[in-house]
């Protein structure tokens, strides 16, 4: 019994040794899932303040975004006030630069190229038999460029020597008039001056021969003799009075000398008209030809082989090779300009051509007031223009062979103010 007891208290200590090792390892075990489960609030806990520090940083990532995105927008609203200010600053520089190198330089638009051109234009009429031009050739001076037919003036040549022959003819004629008037009139005088004496001594005899018979008896003469010496008388009375009037006649020998002298020189006047007549003749035959009063370009030709011709109806132009620029400038663009300033001169129809020269001289006026109607202000509302005065500039380096200017390019002149 007591065996059986014992091993039952055996078997009690077993049971209770099995139930402490139960209650030891339901211990366990309970710590163990206490354990687990404070480690699993502890991994919650963990991942709570995991996610609440997640949560914080990004918050504070959110704010250093926001904080970013406004400091990004104020710095984008500030660049274009930036550049603007850098654009302004530039160009000021730009511009003081550009005043500070053109400050003494004046130019202008208005400008074109000038020079002589000779409208050629025949003196007489007729038809054209000889036309050596053609359009934009260059001729040289007394160089043959129309021929008129001849004919017609060959004639008034003819006419004209035929007429200063006949006027030398009467010259020569009056001329020995006037050497026989010389020596004719002065013995005319000496006859007329004899005659008067003759006349007079005839006069004496008759007046004898009338006393004679009137103081004679009456029965130692007749009456016929009577009557004949009273006629005798009277006759030679009248011929003193012609006699002496004939010599105051002829005394006038200087007034009749001068009076041939008129004559001859009347007769030499008449040669020298000839003369000139002759002369207009042969200028009227010259001028059938056409030559060129100067070097230059022909241009604007309007004369064709055979046509009839006007005197002075326009043929053609020759534009001579002088070529200068005219330029209008602005009256507050002649403050500072002078005479001998150096011009670059740039012309439009050759981009790559630049010429050099100097002001010659400015005119005395402003284009409006020799215009054809020249502006009255006198009367009415005024409105105030600036006028542009012409100014002759002279290219000094010559002109270009290969690349000839017209007249009326459009250039620019740049002026070097001194």
């Amino acid at each position: 019994m007591s065996d059986q007891t014992a091993p039952s208290h055996g078997d009690e200590d077993q049971q209770r040794d099995r139930h402490s090792g139960a209650g030891d390892s339901g211990r366990a075990a309970s710590g163990q899932d206490g354990a687990n489960d404070r480690s699993t609030k502890n991994d919650n806990g963990s991942k709570n303040d995991k996610d609440s520090s997640n949560g914080n940083s990004k918050d504070e990532k959110d704010g250093k975004d926001g904080k970013d995105a406004n400091g990004s927008g104020k710095n984008k609203s500030k660049k274009p006030l930036i550049i603007l200010a850098v654009v302004a600053v530039i160009l000021l520089i730009g511009a003081f630069i550009w005043w500070f190198a053109t400050r003494n330089q004046v130019t202008t638009d208005d400008a074109y190229t000038d020079g002589n051109a000779i409208t050629i234009a025949p003196q007489v009429s007729g038809y054209v038999v000889q036309l050596a031009i053609n359009d934009n050739v260059y001729v040289h001076k007394g160089e043959l460029l129309v021929v008129i037919d001849k004919r017609e003036y060959q004639a008034q040549v003819d006419a004209a020597q035929a007429q200063l022959g006949l006027a030398q003819a009467q010259l020569n004629a009056a001329q020995v008039q006037l050497d026989i008037a010389r020596v004719q009139y002065p013995a005319q005088y000496l006859q007329a001056k004899a005659q008067t004496s003759s006349a007079e001594a005839n006069l004496k005899q008759a007046q004898a021969a009338y006393v004679r018979q009137h103081a004679v008896d009456q029965r130692a003469t007749s009456q016929q003799n009577i009557d004949t010496a009273d006629a005798q008388q009277q006759t030679a009375r009248a011929s003193v009075q012609q006699a002496q009037a004939q010599q105051q006649t002829a005394s006038l020998v200087p007034q009749q000398i001068r009076q041939t002298q008129a004559t001859v020189e009347e007769r030499r006047q008449q040669v020298q008209q000839a003369e000139a007549q002759l002369e207009q003749a042969r200028l009227n035959l010259s001028y059938c030809e056409v030559r060129a009063p100067s070097d230059g370009w022909v241009t604007r030709r309007n004369v064709q082989y055979g046509s009839f011709l006007q005197a002075g109806v326009s043929l053609f132009s020759i534009v001579t090779p002088d070529v200068w620029v005219t330029a209008n400038f602005k009256e507050s663009q002649l403050e500072r300009m002078r005479p001998g300033d150096k011009v670059n001169v740039e012309v439009d129809a050759y981009p790559k051509l630049e010429l050099h020269g100097h002001i010659d001289s400015v005119q005395l006026g402003s284009g409006s007031v020799f215009s054809a109607f020249p502006a009255e202000n006198a009367t009415g509302n005024f409105v105030k223009i600036v006028q542009r005065v012409p100014v002759k500039i002279v290219i000094d380096d010559g002109m270009p062979r290969d690349q000839p200017l017209g007249l009326g390019l459009s250039v620019s002149p740049k002026v070097f103010l001194k």
